[in-house]
C-alpha cells in the first residue's frame, strides 16, 4: 500500500515540478519588484494625465494607475513601464493579477527590434472590478502598425524583450487600473 502512495506521489511531483520551473515572477511587490516608470503622451505633446502610486489594501500591495486619457494633440495614452530581461526558457505568456474599472487595457512589449517609440508588440485585456489573474499568451501579441513597422518581425524572440508596459490607450476615457502581480508562464 505504501508503494502505491509513493508511486502516486512521484507521478504528481513529476507533473507539478515542471510547472513550477516554468513560471517566473517578474513583480509581486513582495520579494520580487522592478522599477516602474509612469509617463503619458505629454512626452510627445499630448495632454493625457497619469497618476501612479503603490498602495496596500487588506495586506495586498499593488500598483495603481489612473488618469484621463485624451486623444487631443495626437495623444492618447498613459502607462507604467519597466525594463525586464527574459531568460531562454520556453514561456507561453504573461500572467497579470489586476482589477480596474472594466475598461480595456494593454500590455505593450518592447524588444531590441522596436527601437522607435511607436513600435511595440501589444495585447489587450479587460480589467474587471474584482482581482483576477489573467493569462495573456504571447501568441496574442501583435506588432504595432505605423511608420517603419515593416522592419519589425511579426513575432518576437523572448530573449530580445527589453520592457513591459501596462497601458491605457487609444480612446478618450478615465483609466483606473491596479496591478498586484506579473509573471511569465
Amino acid at each position: 500500500m505504501i508503494m502505491l502512495y509513493m508511486k502516486r506521489l512521484i507521478i504528481i511531483i513529476s507533473f507539478i515540478f515542471p510547472l513550477i520551473l516554468m513560471s517566473k515572477v517578474i513583480d509581486n511587490l513582495n520579494d520580487k519588484t522592478i522599477e516602474w516608470i509612469p509617463f503619458s503622451d505629454q512626452v510627445m505633446g499630448g495632454i493625457s494625465e497619469v497618476n501612479f502610486v503603490e498602495r496596500k489594501e487588506n495586506g495586498l500591495s499593488y500598483y495603481h494607475m489612473e488618469g484621463k486619457v485624451s486623444t487631443e494633440n495626437n495623444g492618447g495614452f498613459i502607462q507604467f513601464r519597466a525594463e525586464v530581461e527574459i531568460d531562454n526558457a520556453p514561456y507561453n505568456g504573461i500572467k497579470i493579477k489586476t482589477r480596474g474599472n472594466g475598461e480595456e487595457y494593454y500590455l505593450f512589449i518592447r524588444t531590441s527590434k522596436t527601437r522607435l517609440p511607436w513600435l511595440y508588440y501589444g495585447s489587450s485585456f479587460i480589467a474587471s472590478e474584482e482581482w483576477t489573474w489573467l493569462d495573456i499568451p504571447f501568441s496574442s501579441f501583435k506588432k504595432s502598425d505605423g511608420r517603419f513597422s515593416r522592419f519589425v518581425p511579426e513575432e518576437f524572440d523572448l530573449t530580445t524583450i527589453k520592457s513591459i508596459g501596462i497601458v491605457a490607450y487609444g480612446k478618450d476615457f478615465y483609466a483606473d487600473i491596479d496591478v498586484a502581480g506579473l509573471e511569465l508562464y
